[in-house]
């Protein structure tokens, strides 16, 4: 279509280039180098050192909640964050289909078994109103915990995601949690610098979970954070990332199953040196988001923003496309013109290994699988 083969000269325009333009890529232009160097003279390059403790502040203070803890990536904390809330074997983890496979691994991990939930079209994250839906037919109350009354299991959590750095409304899913003892943990592992309200996203739960992997719009190579307003949970959090090892000036006594999960100092070494630019990584993007929003508009296609209420960090850039085969013929020229775009995730319910999961619908996952796709997001600087 002649629509697509301007868009590839556009975001070509855009980029500066007639090479390959990739999804998405870090930027390193601050202190990376500097602070790397210095964890590297310092000899403290593994899960001890001020860098890891440093970043945990910076995050606790963008966040603006009270304690966050370093980890090695953002499943190793949403794993660790359902093992906080107590989601044993045999549970049920309310959540979302339309999302990376990391959500649905990390609640495998504890023997729990995810329940996939609509989205709502507009945030693409879990819909208030399929919760809600669920649990009136679904949900009872013993004691102080829920359960699903079909299957007999308890509802542990409930782990809502932003996709692609859109805010979802969680204001509402944590409303609806509450009023059935369910804890809420955010991932938010795409959406650091997004808020609704004003108040950022992964403050609004229990817990939330970031991820600041490669392709993240601040990147420590490999790398996650969990942050919280419950100061017990944190403590617990860093006890147990950090293999169970009760402090001692010499001796190695470890009294409970704990994690290797604690964030290298090397790495957090590269996060300060990142999270100290993300203001201007978040006004960047939403300058680019500005630029495509005017280009999509004149060419009648749907460039995605955020609902009422928020500010968008636009990770991942959407493109909302007329149906599958419009989506398939986007991706088809733009990656064979060397310009990188992606489809959304296969839906989990998708996956040979949660097929058999509770579900409902779907309906608006479907709809938007078959019609979103990211285009080149990267920082321009």
């Amino acid at each position: 279509m002649r629509v697509f083969q301007e868009t590839i000269n556009f975001v070509r325009e855009v980029y500066k280039t007639t090479s390959f333009i990739p999804l998405h890529e870090p930027t390193f232009k601050g202190n990376e180098r500097n602070y790397v160097l210095d964890a590297i003279d310092s000899t403290f390059v593994s899960s001890v050192g001020e860098y890891v403790d440093r970043f945990e502040c910076m995050m606790s203070s963008f966040t603006k909640t009270r304690k966050a803890v370093a980890v090695v990536n953002g499943t190793s904390g949403i794993q660790v964050a359902l093992k906080l809330l107590g989601v044993k074997t045999g549970d049920e983890v309310l959540t979302q289909s339309l999302t990376f496979v990391a959500t649905a691994n990390a609640i495998a991990y504890n023997g729990a078994r995810p329940v996939f939930l609509d989205v709502d079209l507009d945030t693409m994250g879990l819909s208030p109103i399929a919760l809600e839906n669920f649990l009136s037919e679904f949900g009872q109350m013993r004691g102080i915990h829920c359960f699903n009354k079909k299957t007999g299991n308890r509802i542990a959590a409930c782990l809502p995601m932003h996709t692609f750095g859109f805010p979802m409304r969680i204001d509402k899913v944590v409303e609806i949690c509450k009023q059935w003892g369910i804890p809420v943990i955010e991932d938010a592992a795409e959406s650091l610098g997004s808020s609704l309200y004003d108040k950022a996203t992964g403050s609004f739960g229990d817990i939330g979970v970031f991820s600041f992997n490669g392709n993240k719009i601040i990147t420590s190579g490999g790398g996650g954070a969990l942050v919280t307003n419950d100061v017990g949970l944190a403590q617990r959090a860093k006890y147990i990332t950090t293999t169970a090892k009760k402090p001692h000036q010499y001796e190695y006594f470890h009294n409970e199953l704990g994690f290797n999960f604690r964030m290298p100092n090397i790495n957090a070494a590269l996060a300060c040196a990142q999270l100290e630019r993300i203001d201007l990584f978040l006004t960047k993007k939403r300058q680019l988001a500005e630029t495509y929003l005017n280009f999509f508009d004149s060419h009648s296609l749907n460039f995605r923003t955020g609902i009422s209420g928020t500010k968008v960090n636009f990770w991942l850039m959407c493109l909302e496309l007329k149906n599958r085969e419009e989506r398939d013929e986007f991706l088809n020229e733009t990656n064979s013109a060397g310009v990188m775009t992606r489809p959304i995730w296969e839906l989990m319910f998708r996956l040979p290994m949660y097929q058999d999961c509770l579900r409902d619908d779907q309906k608006n996952a479907i709809y938007l699988a078959d019609r979103i796709v990211n285009i080149p997001s990267s920082v321009k600087e």
